[in-house]
């Protein structure tokens, strides 16, 4: 099995395990409300592949392998908090939203002297554990570290100013920006780190003396300059992964971004991908080898996929186990499923949570299953139900059969055993169980066991009358 992350950072971890370094402390600034975003919900719990933005940037610090992770929270905290449950961070409460700077300063108090503080943000999702890596590596030579990026569009983002000798002297942002710092390309992502002690006397020293009375954390950098100190920038490769989320508009670009990297990993690992651009993948899933998944397919994980899986196009997988070899044919729903080895499902076919096919089991064209089980070599192939159902071997379950399984107030169990065949529109009452070997005929109403080998009808005698005639529309009838 192979998963794909859009960032790897197997080699990164493994780097940084066998090197004594300066610890390093992350402190996620994830308080604001997002006010572009018109939502009642936090932005950083706003989703980009099935997951909230804030669970992207913490699994790619965590890589880091960080002695702490200190996450800020204001707007809705509680809200933020409770999507995390067990989370091995220290939540920081931001009672004002202050600006950057006062984020830091209000998360600083917890962070350990002689430490590198490395600051993320929590609404930048697809940030690489790489170059936040080398971001903290070039902190520990005693400098500030700053990651900045080139933008065609910079507007919005705070510019890098350079002296004559293209080093960085300070950051302007943009509503304080002249007209000549306008036309710079060159912005700040956000992303700084620098060591502990001297991160807290710059910003103790901000003003908030600029356009929005706030304090900017990107002042320290020409506080640090006035001081001496060395500042090293880095520049992202690419500008994708520096973009931050303000607007739907904007999480919308980075979700096709998000997808497209998930779509290329995977056909790096040999999934064949009919069109990359018309497939939908949310949260962890592991594919075996050489599966194809045709148009218009989502997948949300968690998902296991084995050997020589098929999906066809217009299908949605969440949550579920597809054995080696299954066929899953357009135009099916399987929630919290599995699809056991060679298994046939579909075309529009809905699995629902509970269900368990074993091998070569056939689920065909508007058939839905729930909570039931169905043996090796078991077939139903049309327009069936089978709700809260153990369905043995080599069974037959024809077209319009119904298991009967709720009465109105409880649900009831019904057991089909190896080898039975159930006869078109029939309907099984539940509590019942259909013997080894047993036959019930078409049509027919089971609401009694049928012992193994018998052949159960349940259906009113036939009678024909003859000389019958059809009812005619009269002309008062048609008033």
């Amino acid at each position: 099995m192979t998963g794909a992350d859009p960032a790897p950072v197997d080699d990164i971890v493994s780097r940084m395990s066998h090197t004594a370094r300066t610890p390093l402390e992350v402190v996620v600034l994830a308080a604001g409300k997002g006010k572009r975003m018109r939502s009642d919900t936090p932005k950083v719990l706003h989703e980009l592949g099935g997951e909230p933005l804030l669970a992207h940037v913490l699994k790619t610090v965590k890589a880091l392998q960080p002695e702490a992770i200190h996450v800020l929270v204001g707007h809705e905290a509680e809200q933020v908090r409770g999507r995390f449950p067990g989370e091995d961070v220290r939540w920081v409460v931001q009672e004002q939203q202050l600006g950057t700077g006062h984020a830091v300063r209000t998360a600083l108090p917890g962070t350990r002297s002689g430490s590198v503080v490395l600051v993320v943000y929590g609404d930048i999702p697809l940030i690489g554990a790489g170059e936040l890596s080398e971001l903290v590596d070039r902190a520990r030579s005693n400098k500030i570290a700053l990651l900045t990026a080139d933008f065609s569009d910079p507007q919005g983002y705070g510019r890098i100013v350079r002296d004559d000798s293209k080093r960085v002297v300070g950051i302007v942002e943009q509503k304080d920006a002249g007209p000549e710092q306008l036309a710079i390309c060159e912005v700040n992502t956000g992303f700084i780190a620098a060591d502990r002690d001297r991160l807290a006397s710059w910003v103790d020293q901000i003003s908030d003396e600029n356009a929005q009375s706030e304090l900017y954390l990107t002042d320290v950098v020409a506080i640090a300059a006035r001081e001496g100190i060395e500042i090293a920038d880095l520049k992202a490769v690419d500008p994708e992964t520096v973009t931050g989320v303000n607007s739907r508009v904007e999480l919308a670009h980075l979700e096709g971004c998000y997808r497209a990297r998930r779509a290329a990993a995977f056909m790096e690992q040999g999934v064949t991908l009919i069109d990359p651009l018309r497939f939908d993948v949310h949260g962890q899933v592991r594919f075996g080898r050489d599966c194809t998944v045709d148009v218009n397919v989502v997948l949300e994980g968690p998902l296991e996929i084995g050997d020589g899986v098929s999906i066809g196009p217009c299908t949605i997988v969440r949550r579920s186990t597809l054995r080696n070899g299954a066929c899953i044919r357009s135009h099916c729903v399987i929630e919290e499923a599995e699809v056991g080895a060679g298994a046939i499902v579909g075309p529009f076919a809905r699995l629902r949570p509970g269900t368990r096919l074993a091998e070569n089991v056939h689920i065909g064209n508007f058939v839905e299953v729930k909570n039931s089980s169905l043996d090796k070599g078991s077939k139903a192939n049309h327009l069936s139900y089978v709700g809260d159902s153990k369905v043995g071997r080599g069974v037959n379950i024809g077209a319009g059969v119904i298991t009967c399984n709720y009465d109105g107030a409880c649900k009831h169990s019904t057991e089909i055993d190896d080898g039975a065949f159930i006869g078109s529109n029939s309907q099984l009452v539940a509590p019942v169980k259909v013997g080894r070997g047993a036959n019930v005929g078409a049509g027919s109403t089971i609401t009694k066991d049928v012992p193994p080998e018998t052949l159960a009808l349940g259906r009113a005698r036939q009678k024909n009358i003859k000389r019958w005639k059809r009812p005619r529309k009269t002309q008062d009838d048609g008033k």
